[in-house]
């Protein structure tokens, strides 16, 4: 018995700083999930824009449509040269 609780503590003392970092990595891992799980209220950061006229609240709503659009539009356009590039790599190939 006496050898067997030896080979015990051994690989004990082998495995336990790697298993105590996983632990950590898990609970530290945890934590951020429970940050991020709140969401971002856009509201927030746009409430200025409150005060202002129908008309420019139009305007700034309009504006920030357009540039979600585009923005898409640009990922878009890098998504389909990726992909044309990866077809005439395989077509060569």
């Amino acid at each position: 018995m006496a050898i067997k609780e030896q080979i015990r503590g051994f690989i004990d003392k082998i495995f336990n700083p790697p298993i105590t970092f996983l632990d950590m990595a898990i609970e530290k891992l945890k934590a951020v999930g429970k940050l991020t799980a709140q969401g971002l209220n856009v509201g927030k950061y746009l409430a200025i824009f409150g005060d202002m006229p129908n008309a420019w609240q139009l305007v700034i709503s309009s504006a920030l449509m357009s540039v979600v659009i585009l923005g898409s539009l640009l990922i878009f356009r890098s998504v389909m040269r990726l992909y044309y590039s990866l077809k005439e790599g395989v077509k060569w190939w």
